[in-house]
């Protein structure tokens, strides 16, 4: 199974969080979709961090370059 985008993992966890604040799942339920929660939220947070970073990198590029 290939890594969801970021956009596919947000969109997920946030059906998992309203899926869990609406209080219906079952316990059982609820631990499963808090674990794949934690999965989502982790896929989302290194995104970001690489994302950052590019843009971080990018930033110094336009900087050297600047007369």
């Amino acid at each position: 199974m290939t890594e969801p985008s970021f956009e596919e993992a947000q969109k997920e966890l946030e059906t998992i969080v309203q899926r869990l604040e609406s209080g219906e799942a079952s316990l059982d339920e609820a631990i499963t979709l808090w674990e794949r929660g934690e999965e989502l939220y982790r896929i989302c947070s290194t995104k970001l961090d690489t994302a950052q970073g590019r843009i971080e990198q990018l930033a110094r590029r336009v900087e050297a370059v600047k007369p």
